[in-house]
């Protein structure tokens, strides 16, 4: 794999598409895992596990940042020539250790309220997953700095697979909710384990941080920040919409988590899996960022008018088929709605990495923050149940993006903030 770290910018444009290729492979894969857990549990039943599920994603997401900047900060050295020992590892290591830590030891703040049964029994998987998500996301980060895809998107489809496959053994024996969690948790050490022995070969010794601790713990502070924000946008938003819905049916709560994430998924799993590449894409491309990003840009706006489209046509009754139930209650305007959100996150997810690549890691937090601030206080108000949900999922995106766009176009320049 080593021609992979040389590669030019045109290289990394087609590698892309591998790495396009292994997200449609996770997102196929997520898709089957929210479908055969609804079929199997039931609407009612499936809300209890969408909420872990988005719990767990809402920790992961936010620690996706360590990703970003490792992505960012990591460059390409002659084989063998660093003598220290690896700083991303060690403080992949070392996070991964606090994390686990801080998901145990604040638990009975929130797992009680979090999950309505096994809130104890379910604390365990999370912060398992949790930990060993930030030894991936190390990985992974330390993969895209030097360019190595084709071990980017081997990690990236082992982890959908072996999830669906686990999830799917599962289900032959049990229905419990504990089970189902640990089976979602464990790919995370899982693929890394499985993929190490085809990455280590072209990969050990040939990598270096630009930044020292204190500073890459500074910088992942911000984009930390940021992308927990971006979690409450997206993975984390059931598990914030069942909190903000006691009163609502059960079945309703889970009709409409399981429509945000089916709706929701294609351009923000996508645009999102892409984040690091297009920090990598837009720093050593920097001349020609501003038309790079306007294409990009337009590219999903595009994508998102077409599938809002086919959303409002023909998603009610696909929605049917899929869930296997004609007592949805889901329409096809709230369908288009939640899809014109997800292309504004996806927008989001594209100018965040324009700001991060010019190390512009405030600018870049602010942006994401603004947009998780704006979402949350939409849904505390007193608006009718799905106006509240529609109103919270297109403002908050387009708050974020707008600042960003705005900091982005007034001082195009500035390389650091």
């Amino acid at each position: 794999m080593n021609s992979e770290s040389s590669a030019t910018p045109a290289t990394r444009d087609r590698s892309a598409l591998l790495i396009i290729g292994a997200t449609v492979v996770a997102g196929i894969t997520g898709y089957a895992v929210t479908f055969v857990v609804f079929r199997a549990t039931g609407a009612a039943a499936y809300s209890v596990f969408a909420v872990f599920w988005a719990a767990l994603y809402l920790v992961i997401g936010g620690l996706s940042g360590i990703q970003q900047e490792i992505a960012r900060a990591t460059h390409r050295i002659d084989a063998e020539s660093r003598t220290a020992p690896s700083r991303a590892r060690t403080f992949g290591i070392v996070t991964a250790g606090v994390v686990f830590l801080l998901v145990v030891v604040s638990s009975p703040l929130w797992s009680s309220a979090s999950f309505r049964t096994d809130a104890q029994a379910l604390v365990l998987p999370l912060a398992v997953g949790s930990a060993c998500y930030v030894l991936v996301a190390t990985m992974s980060g330390s993969l895209y700095g030097v360019s190595q895809w084709r071990s980017v998107a081997l990690l990236v489809a082992a982890d959908g697979v072996l999830r669906l496959v686990l999830l799917l053994v599962a289900l032959l024996f049990t229905r419990d909710i504990v089970v189902l969690a640990w089976v979602v948790a464990l790919p995370f050490p899982l693929a890394l384990v499985l993929s190490w022995r085809f990455i280590r070969g072209g990969f050990v010794g040939r990598s270096d941080l630009d930044v020292g601790y204190r500073a890459l713990t500074w910088n992942v502070a911000r984009t930390v920040l940021a992308s927990a924000s971006t979690a409450i946008l997206v993975s984390g938003f059931p598990l914030l919409l069942g909190l903000t819905a006691k009163s609502e049916p059960g079945g309703l709560v889970g009709q409409l988590i399981f429509t945000i994430t089916l709706t929701r998924a294609p351009l923000i799993v996508s645009v999102m899996a892409l984040q690091s590449y297009f920090v990598v894409r837009f720093r050593d491309g920097a001349r020609s960022m501003s038309r790079t990003l306007l294409y990009v840009l337009l590219a999903v706006i595009i994508g998102t008018l077409l599938l809002a489209g086919l959303g409002w046509l023909f998603g009610a009754p696909l929605l049917e088929w899929v869930s296997g139930s004609r007592h949805i209650s889901i329409e096809g305007n709230v369908i288009a709605v939640l899809i014109a959100s997800s292309g504004l996150v996806a927008a989001l997810s594209v100018t965040g990495s324009a700001v991060l690549a010019r190390s512009r890691h405030l600018v870049y937090s602010s942006g994401w923050f603004a947009a998780a601030i704006v979402t949350i206080g939409v849904m505390l108000t007193g608006i009718d149940f799905i106006p509240r949900v529609e109103t919270a999922l297109i403002l908050g995106p387009a708050a974020g993006l707008l600042f960003h766009l705005a900091v982005f176009a007034a001082r195009p320049r500035r390389v650091a903030s």
